[in-house]
Formats: C-alpha cells, structure tokens, sequence
C-alpha cells in the first residue's frame, strides 16, 4: 500500500498525495531498486572483467575456507599463494581481453568450471582484511563454476546497494531534506553502480563511507531532541564496522567522515549525543572493529603492494603529477569500465560534472558559512591526499593510484556538499517540478548510455573511431539474457528509481514532514 504511493501521478503539478513514505519503506525501496541496478551490472560485465576481480575473487574464496592469508616469500611484487578449487584458481584467464577494447568477450576458452579439487592460486589481495571477502566468499560454497561466481557477484551487490540506499533513508529522515536527497541522487555515478556489480571491495568502501555519514549527521540532528532511531543507529554501526574493515585507507575515509558530521555542530548537539547509551554503545563497537581493522593491516602488512613495481618516480615528481590529473580523474568517478580500457561517453562524465560543479558552487556559497567549513576540510583532502599517498609510494613501487581508490572521499564531498545547502529555500513551482523532472531524465540516460558503451565493447568491441552501433544485432558475445533484455531492464529499473525520487522531492506532504521546525537549528 505505502509503496504505491510513491508510483502515484501527481494531481497537479507539485503533487497532492495525502500520505507520505515512512523512512523505512524509503530505506526498502531504495534498496529494492538500487539493489536490481546494480544486478543488471552483475550480468552486463563479463566475469572476472572489473579491475582486479579475479585477485578479489581468489581471495574471497579462499577466505569461505578459512584461508585469510597466504604464503609468500616476502619479495615486493610476489602473490600471495592460497588453496581454492581449480574452477577459482582459473579465473584468470576469463579477462583475455583486458586492456584491448576492440577484443570481444567471446575469446575466452572453456574452462572445467565443475573441477572443485583443491590447487593452488595466487592473489595480489592476499593481505588484505578479510571480512568483506567472508561475506562474498559464501556464495562460492555450495556452488561452482559461473553459477558461484555470479552468486559471489549478486552478494556483493545487494550488500553495497543496502549501504547505497541507506543515503537516501538518511536524507529523509532530515529536516529540509531536499538537497540531501539530490546529493544521494548525485552521489549515484554509473561507476560505483558498475563496481557494485562486481566482486571487489571497494565499492563497499563508497556505500559504507556515505552511509556512516550520513547516518551519524542524522543522529546529530535527532541528539538535541533526545530521539534516537534504532534503525539509524544499526546503520551507523554496521557501516562504520565495514568499513573499517574493506580496504586498508578505509580508517581514513572513516575519521573524515566523523570530522565532516561534527564539524560546525554545536556543543550542545555533541554533548547530547554523547549521553546516549545507543551512541556510547556504537562507538564501542566502531571502535573495536577499528583496532581489529589497524592490527591486521600492521599484522599482515596490508598497505604493502603486492603489484609488479614500475619504474620509480621521485617522490616530488609523483606529487605534482596526481595534483595534475585531480580533474582528469573525474572520467574514472563517473565510470571508466574494465580494465581501465573503456572510457565513458563525454556526455555522461558532463552530465555528472554539471551535477556535481552545481552542487559545490552552492555549498560554497551557503549561509551561515560555518556550514561550508565541512566542505572546505573535504575538498583540501580531496586535493591533498592522493598526492601524498602516491609519492609515500612513488620511490618503490612506482605508479600505483587508480581514480576509484579516492572514489569513496568523492561521494563523501558530494554529500557533504548537499547538506551544507539543505536549508536553501527549494520552490515546489511548476517551473521547479520540470526542471527536477528533466533533470532525473537526463541522469537516466547518462545511466543507460554508459551501459551500453560497456555492452558494445564486449559484444562487437570498439574499434576506435568506427561506429559500430548497429553491430551490436549480430554480437560475438552475449551476457545472460542477452544485451537487449538487460538494457530494457535498466531503463525499467532506473525509470522507476527516477518517479519515486520525483515524488520525494515535489510531493507537499513529504515536504511538510521534512521541513518542520528549523528554528532549533538555526
């Protein structure tokens, strides 16, 4: 029943629906919806073809048999060695294409995908922390052959999409809540969709960054009137236990995203906060899982590369370098595919940076400007430490830095960002209505149009500058359902997620019931 109220046609042309969505049936829908998105991502990319997935996929299956390290001389550059049934331990050899976009998806040679006698393997992610990798590694018990490695895939996803959604059950939860809702929505890049879809922890270092945040802004704003939400709370303390647990630069995500919540607060928010048993209780188990989370990375030496080194690069020089590519790397925030061998359509990446640049401006000229404190400390880390962690390892192990890696502090300055302007007035006009409306449609398309860049490179490939479109009828290769059913199922997907967000932000009975009171905070 509540959930067919988010599908209802508006009577005119700001809605009049007389019963808003509960937070929660926000939360499930969210989750629902992009939860499906991120399925299609799951089917639409052949397996083992996002960057390093058959490192994550050795790794999680060895860590579902009590493997959570592995065997290694010690020498830079050598895998970590693990036991893995045969069917894993080949995985490698599913991405014959990598690097080579005009290469289609249908090379790869069939493999004895049932063969599950134990051999050995080796992963370049053998030292990282295991937690991640015991949620996903269960779906390779039980199964084998693709079907277990699609399992893998679908856990990981609908793991990260509950994360995802929890942005927009935060945002809605808020008083004035309107921007936070379209920063959720900004924060939605086709790349961390297309990573969701596939076994590799770092797209559950994006969702739990934001969800961390966003939950504790929540439970900072509810502080001064002694509320607090069970449910906000488990969101709380289960994405901060994750990700202090995926990868090992999440610690740091971590204290931003505290530092980001409580900046600019008042003390008597903070001290409220602090008096609650509920918090007290969270920060314990946060704390915990962060000295787990700081004695395997010094245990089991996680910030060691266990890539290949290139050749070194002085240390200034690497600096000056990423400070350099910071712009350049937005291409890899809204969704370079693969191997880093397929590039986004310029229309997507501009639709993103439209949002995005949209988003930044106000918030730097928000009023009060004790709201844009929080933004500025984001940006200066945004600027500032993928430089420094590239030259810290520029000298030894050359170039390593990827654009996905700061991807999570990305989404982090987008949300913070929406709710440094939340208080904006936000009209409910008929001319508001259509600008939100063509808006949701222009970021559905950006949506659908990289996935279908991503179809066409491993159903005909990409030759360059031919257009090979319409090739695509007479594909070499073919995912589950084939490129035609999953597209239609995006478009449904995303067309859907696009109504209910419209309903959230037009709807006055919604608006009502987030815009109450703004005095106490003020």
């Amino acid at each position: 029943m509540r959930t067919s109220l988010l599908l209802q046609k508006p009577t005119s042309a700001v809605g009049t629906s007389s019963t808003p969505p509960s937070q929660l049936h926000v939360l499930l829908i969210a989750w629902l919806l992009i939860g499906a998105a991120s399925t299609v991502w799951c089917f639409a990319s052949p397996l083992m073809s996002a960057p390093d997935e058959p490192a994550h996929t050795i790794k999680a299956a060895s860590v579902a048999r009590g493997q959570y390290g592995g065997t290694s001389s010690g020498v830079q550059g050598e895998l970590l060695a693990v036991e893995v049934p045969k069917y894993i331990a080949e995985v490698g050899s599913y991405n014959c294409y990598a690097t080579h976009p005009e290469i289609t998806a249908n090379c790869n040679k069939p493999t004895n995908t049932a063969d599950r006698s134990p051999v050995k393997a080796t992963t370049s992610a053998g030292n990282y922390n295991p937690v991640y990798y015991a949620i996903v590694g269960l779906g390779s018990r039980g199964l084998a052959g693709e079907p277990a490695l699609y399992a893998m895939r679908i856990i990981s996803a609908w793991l990260t999409s509950f994360f995802l959604a929890a942005f927009f059950y935060a945002a809605s939860c808020m008083r004035k809540s309107r921007f936070m809702l379209i920063a959720s929505a900004v924060s939605m890049t086709p790349a961390v969709l297309f990573l969701s879809g596939a076994v590799n922890p770092n797209a559950l270092e994006i969702a739990t960054t934001g969800a961390f945040y966003m939950g504790l802004c929540v439970m900072l704003e509810n502080a001064a009137k002694s509320q607090t939400s069970w449910l906000t709370t488990a969101i709380v303390t289960t994405s901060g236990i994750l990700l202090a647990n995926t990868r090992p630069l999440s610690l740091l995500w971590l204290a931003l995203a505290v530092v980001a919540a409580m900046i600019g607060q008042s003390r008597f928010a903070l001290l409220a906060l602090a008096k609650t048993k509920t918090f007290q209780l969270s920060v314990f188990l946060v704390s915990a899982s962060c000295v787990f989370a700081l004695w395997w990375t010094l245990a089991a030496h996680s910030l060691d590369s266990l890539f290949a080194v290139t050749p070194p690069l002085p240390a200034d020089e690497a600096a000056i370098l990423m400070l350099d590519r910071t712009v350049g790397y937005m291409r890899e925030y809204v969704g370079v595919l693969g191997s880093l061998d397929t590039a986004p359509p310029v229309a997507v990446v501009d639709a993103w940076v439209l949002g995005f640049g949209w988003l930044l401006l106000l918030a730097f000229t928000t009023r009060p400007v004790k709201l844009r404190w929080p933004v500025a400390m984001v940006t200066v880390a945004v600027l500032a430490i993928p430089p420094l962690l590239q030259a810290a390892s520029s000298e030894t192990v050359g170039w390593i830095w990827q654009g996905r890696y700061a991807l999570a502090l990305i989404i982090l300055l987008i949300l913070v960002s929406g709710r440094a302007v939340r208080f904006r007035p936000f009209s409910t006009s008929p001319w508001s209505a259509s600008l939100v409306r063509w808006s949701l449609v222009l970021g559905v398309l950006a949506h659908v149009y990289l996935l279908l860049q991503g179809l066409r490179r491993y159903t005909v490939g990409i030759h360059g500058d031919h257009i090979n479109w319409t090739e695509m009828f007479e594909p070499q290769w073919q995912p589950p359902s084939s490129w035609q059913g999953l597209t239609v199922a995006y478009i449904i997907v995303l067309s859907v997620a696009g109504l209910c967000l419209y309903r959230l932000l037009i709807t006055k009975p919604f608006a009502a019931q987030i815009e109450r009171s703004i005095s106490e905070f003020a």
